[in-house]
């Protein structure tokens, strides 16, 4: 796979429909399917998401360093995205339970967020979770998300309701500079037609 974004521990490769046997293991483990959404829900096949993955246009695998290979961890993309209005929503998935808790979620949702607003020019980015979810929750309030509304009664989940909370995050809100310093790096470089 190769990285499209690179962060310092994690990168986004662009997702191929021949990760879809990772990501079936990863959304039929309820543990991690719960918080996500309707993943729960279904049995998660390998063909289904191959299918899937092979029309996806915003979709990356988040890769980080083990032992000196890139290996992956889970899953970040962009859907419904409006090109006329300029937003998306936003989803992610830290699949391999060995990498929660080490803030390598929210570095990949900062590098998805340079590619939504320095690449794709989008002005807003939305996201979804479950009020139960205060990981996630957290890491959106860190990075820069506001919460925006609350849909009551979402979800139901063994005898209980959930709320969803929705929460975006506007361009000139977000202060990533990884595009930027790309574009100042390569505005940089000396012309090669006046050194000679």
């Amino acid at each position: 796979m190769i990285p499209k974004l690179i962060g310092p521990r994690v990168s986004l490769a662009p997702m191929s429909p021949d990760a879809a046997e990772q990501l079936a293991t990863w959304f039929n483990d309820l543990e991690v399917a719960l918080p996500v959404g309707d993943e729960a829900y279904q049995t998660i096949t390998t063909d289904r998401l191959r299918t899937s993955l092979s029309t996806s246009e915003h979709d990356f695998v988040i890769l980080t360093d083990v032992a000196g290979t890139p290996t992956p961890i889970g899953r970040c993309l962009l859907f419904a995205v409006n090109h006329v209005d300029r937003h998306a929503m936003l989803g992610i998935c830290i699949g391999d339970k060995s990498h929660w808790n080490r803030g390598l979620g929210g570095e990949a949702v900062e590098l998805l967020l340079e590619y939504a607003f320095n690449l794709l020019n989008l002005s807003s980015v939305i996201l979804a979770t479950f009020a139960f979810n205060s990981r996630a929750i957290s890491c959106y309030r860190r990075i820069g998300f506001r919460e925006i509304g609350r849909r009551r009664k979402a979800r139901l989940i063994a005898g209980t309701h959930h709320d969803a909370i929705l929460m975006d995050m506007l361009a000139e809100e977000f202060t990533g500079r990884y595009v930027r310093d790309l574009v100042d790096a390569v505005g940089n470089e000396p012309d090669p037609a006046s050194a000679t």
